[in-house]
C-alpha cells in the first residue's frame, strides 16, 4: 500500500533529522540521562518507520488483509505517542506526558500482533 511506504519514508526523514539534531545540537545541552531518553525515542522511531515501509509492501502481498493496514496505523500512532513523548520529556519539563509513553509502546505491540495475524490469515 503506497500510503504506508510514503508515510514510513517521511517518518524516516524526520527520524534522521531528529537524530542528527540530538547528536549535534542537544548533546552539549542535555544531561546524559535525558540524552539517552531522546536516543531511545530516535531508535524506536527509526525501527517503526521502517516497519511502516514493510507494512506497505506486505499490504500489497495480502490485499484482503485489512488487519495489516490497521496494524500499520497502530505503528504510526506508536511513533507519535512513544517517540514523540520521549522527545518532549527529554527537552522539556512536561512530566504529564510520562503516562503517554507506555500507550505508545502498547500501540507498537498491538500493531505488530495485528500484522502477524494478518499475514497468517
Amino acid at each position: 500500500m503506497q500510503t504506508f511506504v510514503m508515510l514510513g519514508s517521511i517518518l524516516m526523514v524526520l527520524a534522521v533529522a531528529i537524530g542528527a539534531f540530538g547528536a549535534h545540537a542537544l548533546k552539549s545541552k542535555l544531561a546524559p540521562d535525558k540524552l539517552k531518553v531522546y536516543e531511545v525515542g530516535v531508535q524506536y522511531h527509526i525501527a517503526h518507520a521502517l516497519g511502516l515501509i514493510l507494512i506497505g509492501l506486505l499490504a500489497g502481498q495480502y490485499p484482503d488483509a485489512q488487519i495489516i493496514v490497521t496494524g500499520g496505523w497502530f505503528l504510526a500512532a506508536g511513533i507519535i505517542l512513544f517517540s514523540g513523548s520521549l522527545y518532549v520529556l527529554s527537552v522539556a519539563k512536561a512530566r504529564f506526558l510520562g503516562p503517554i509513553t507506555p500507550l505508545g509502546g502498547l500501540s507498537f505491540m498491538i500493531g505488530w500482533v495485528l500484522v502477524a495475524v494478518g499475514v497468517l490469515s
